[in-house]
């Protein structure tokens, strides 16, 4: 495949992460904090990657986030239930990729899409490194749509 792999009729399902939303997470408006919702995205992106490469993505390799974009639909209220946050890859570069990302309340409400950029690091210089290949087939598995934004720049 070219070096960003392309997306095909045959995309995968999104992997679907039960995140708990937090008293604490909730602002002086009584909704869940815009700031929270970085962070639900994090632990679904932490916990599907240790599902998908069990705990193990290469020796002497880091990732870092690039980029962040997230689109809030709704607000989001506590709930004992957690949300849903279906999560996926939704591009495969030669350093980098990306993931999609929708966050469902208990109640059915969309709360926020985003997408986040991951750069491989080798960790012993610093710098940007090519996807192992171990790494691009597992990452292929989970390929599918980019977020739906309403609107890009």
């Amino acid at each position: 495949m070219s070096e960003t792999s392309k997306r095909t009729s045959s995309d995968s399902a999104p992997h679907v992460v039960p995140v708990a939303l937090r008293w604490g997470d909730m602002d002086s408006l009584g909704h869940v904090n815009n700031v929270q919702f970085a962070r639900l995205f994090e632990e679904a992106r932490v916990r599907s990657m240790n599902d998908w490469f069990d705990g193990d993505r290469g020796e002497g390799i880091g990732m870092v986030v690039a980029h962040q974009e997230i689109e809030f639909a709704a607000p989001l209220y506590y709930s004992p239930e957690p949300a849903q946050c279906e999560i996926r890859v939704s591009r495969i570069g030669g350093k980098s990729f990306d993931f999609a990302y929708r966050l469902t309340a208990a109640d059915g409400t969309v709360g926020a899409i985003a997408e986040t950029t991951i750069t491989v690091l080798d960790l012993d210089t610093g710098r940007p490194t090519p996807l192992s290949e171990r790494a691009r087939e597992v990452l292929e598995r989970h390929l599918g749509e980019p977020a739906p934004f309403r609107r890009r720049r």
